[in-house]
């Protein structure tokens, strides 16, 4: 199990009923990155990847 699987759980256990939009989404990766702005480039990559994802030609 990687560390980071225990944010994950938690997220999945306190918030897991929750639906949210992709909008939603965006706005809290961009206040994330306001108040840790060390995360800038994770948080980039992250959200590419998630953008990206049903791309045939990423493979």
């Amino acid at each position: 199990m990687y560390f980071t699987d225990r944010g994950i759980e938690e997220l999945v256990e306190r918030r897991g009923d929750e639906q949210v939009s992709l909008e939603w989404l965006a706005a809290r990766l961009r206040d994330f990155v306001d108040v840790n702005p060390e995360f800038e480039v994770p948080i980039e990559r992250f959200a590419t990847w998630l953008a990206r994802l049903d791309d045939e030609d990423d493979d």
